[in-house]
């Protein structure tokens, strides 16, 4: 078969007209513009890259986290440092699930744009878009809003690597963390990584010592370790009381004690978790909303 290769002008023309059209449809959408005040809480997507506003955040007050008492006072007095654009620390908070991790960093976040209004913004970013970290501290540097970056439930198993590039941007890379940028992070592994893989290195590695710490090095570079422990029976009835107040629940205490007892046995452990989903069954059995 033999095609006619175009000669003239007017033949090429329409050709490369056609071929520019195709490749514009190929080319992927030009990233939308970053309005950083549109919202005080995003989150981060990437491919494409960008920052969706999210305009009401799934979130608990403030007052009604109990037993969390010292690590609430310590991560909001490094949030209101960071907000007043003081020196501030990357914080990780580490330990027993539903003890309220989440919950504190929203719940702080909420807090301090409360006392200073549209100074702070939370950006939530997800573990597997770890690696674009990079790109998104460039969007937000030299923004005059001050970001806290929160990653949930953040932590890293056999053969992954992201957190090499986490280490990088927190604290060693050449340009560093950007000033208005802080790094909040949850997990129920103090040091980020499962304790066969530490121990797995102990036992395998040519040098254990290096190889054990190139994997717990990582946790270093939050500057505040925040633990969070089981709590006990008097600090569950304080959790459950507070939201049955907070929320109109009148129930006698006696009956309320007796019926979250029952309800931490069937589940297996007393938390913050445990007893709002407590609160959710007793309102929805009296007819109540949650609001």
């Amino acid at each position: 078969m033999v095609f006619a290769v175009p000669t003239s002008d007017s033949q090429i023309l329409p050709l490369l007209t056609r071929i520019a059209d195709a490749l514009d449809r190929l080319a992927p959408p030009p990233a939308r513009p970053v309005d950083v005040a549109a919202a005080d809480a995003f989150v981060w997507h990437a491919d494409p890259d960008r920052l969706d506003p999210v305009p009401v955040v799934n979130r608990v007050e403030i007052s009604l986290l109990q037993g969390i008492e010292r690590a609430r006072d310590i991560l909001l007095d490094n949030t209101r440092q960071f907000a007043a654009g003081l020196p501030a620390n990357n914080a990780l908070l580490w330990g027993s699930r539903g003890m309220g991790k989440s919950s504190l960093v929203k719940a702080v976040h909420a807090q301090v744009t409360v006392e200073k209004p549209d100074t702070l913004a939370l950006v939530e970013i997800h573990r597997e878009d770890i690696p674009t970290l990079p790109r998104l501290l460039h969007l937000l540097k030299g923004q005059e809003r001050r970001f806290i970056l929160f990653c949930d439930d953040l932590s890293f198993d056999h053969d992954d690597s992201h957190y090499k590039s986490l280490k990088a941007v927190l604290e060693g890379g050449v340009e560093g963390r950007p000033d208005n940028v802080v790094f909040y992070a949850t997990s129920n592994r103090r040091h980020l990584m499962p304790r066969d893989m530490i121990e797995n290195e102990r036992s395998t590695a040519i040098n254990p010592a290096e190889a054990v710490e190139e994997k717990v090095s990582l946790s270093d570079r939050f500057g505040l370790w925040l633990g969070f422990h089981n709590c006990d029976q008097p600090t569950f009835f304080a959790m459950v009381e507070g939201y049955a107040e907070r929320f109109g629940l009148d129930v006698p205490a006696e009956r309320l004690h007796a019926e979250a007892v029952e309800w931490s046995v069937t589940r297996g452990s007393r938390s913050g978790r445990v007893a709002w989903q407590f609160i959710q069954d007793l309102a929805g059995r009296l007819g109540k909303p949650l609001r």
